[in-house]
């Protein structure tokens, strides 16, 4: 089943974003290579897709797992996570009907 990853940033996480972005990355390419990653993106924090200084104000990440607490496990150690980036993380099942 899919599951929605819906993370909240801290106020100002731009510079703990870019020093963990290259780990956080490493592991959507995992889910991407392994098939099960359908999509992930981050929210930026004015109506830009590059919001320069604003920076962002989370991310999300659709994805398959064997169960929500599979899910909640890999969202747990995210890289943004130990970098303090987000503020809030939550993991809801998502049932994909379009496309």
């Amino acid at each position: 089943m899919y599951y929605a990853i819906i993370s909240d940033d801290v106020e100002a996480s731009l510079t703990q974003r870019t020093q963990a972005r290259p780990a956080h990355l490493a592991r959507l390419e995992d889910l991407r290579d392994e098939g099960r990653l359908l999509l992930a993106g981050p929210h930026p924090s004015i109506d830009a897709d590059d919001p320069g200084p604003a920076g962002f104000s989370g991310s999300l990440v659709i994805a398959e797992f064997d169960s929500l607490e599979s899910a909640q496990a890999w969202a747990d150690e995210d890289p943004y996570v130990a970098a303090g980036v987000y503020e809030r993380v939550r993991v809801k099942p998502f049932k994909r009907v379009l496309p």
